[in-house]
């Protein structure tokens, strides 16, 4: 499949199979966050794989949506403050960067066969009571994968000449 094509059908799946997904494809994933880029190659994020029941059964907590419950695992991302590159003025890159691995995640999801989904309205605070995450560490986006049970929906998109110009 080139990019175009995988562009075009990677999509925010909503409901999954409860089929298992293979550790090679999770090594494939992980492997393709390693490599995205970042501000001075900072690599400011921290991916935890959430798969066992209970620590799914925890995450719900922090997101209380039926088809989110659907997932057979979830990636939490999120953004260490004190390894992020800051700009002159003061703006700080850990969100950007961690977008961009979360998006290198993703395709590369959609590579494999698996569904996705950004999440980005859940409860941070939760989040990190529930799962001990450290004062410097902000989870960002919580991303369920797993085996699509729906079809891809056709996406709105822009126009390009309302891109470009």
């Amino acid at each position: 499949m080139d990019f175009i094509e995988l562009a075009r059908n990677r999509y925010s799946c909503r409901d999954y199979e409860s089929r298992a997904v293979e550790q090679e494809k999770m090594d494939y994933l992980m492997e393709c966050v390693r490599l995205a880029p970042s501000a001075c190659n900072k690599q400011p994020w921290r991916f935890r794989i959430v798969a066992d029941e209970v620590e799914r059964k925890k995450l719900s907590e922090c997101y209380h949506r039926e088809w989110f419950l659907t997932a057979p695992l979830y990636v939490i991302a999120s953004v260490l403050h004190d390894e992020e590159w800051v700009r002159s003025d003061g703006k700080h890159h850990g969100d950007i960067d961690v977008a961009i691995a979360v998006e290198h995640l993703c395709l590369a999801a959609a590579e494999q066969g698996l569904g996705t989904c950004w999440v980005c309205n859940f409860d941070v605070e939760r989040c990190k009571q529930l799962f001990s995450i450290p004062e410097n560490e902000e989870p960002t986006v919580l991303i369920p994968i797993g085996y699509p049970a729906d079809e891809v929906k056709e996406k709105k998109r822009k126009e390009t000449g309302d891109v470009w110009f």
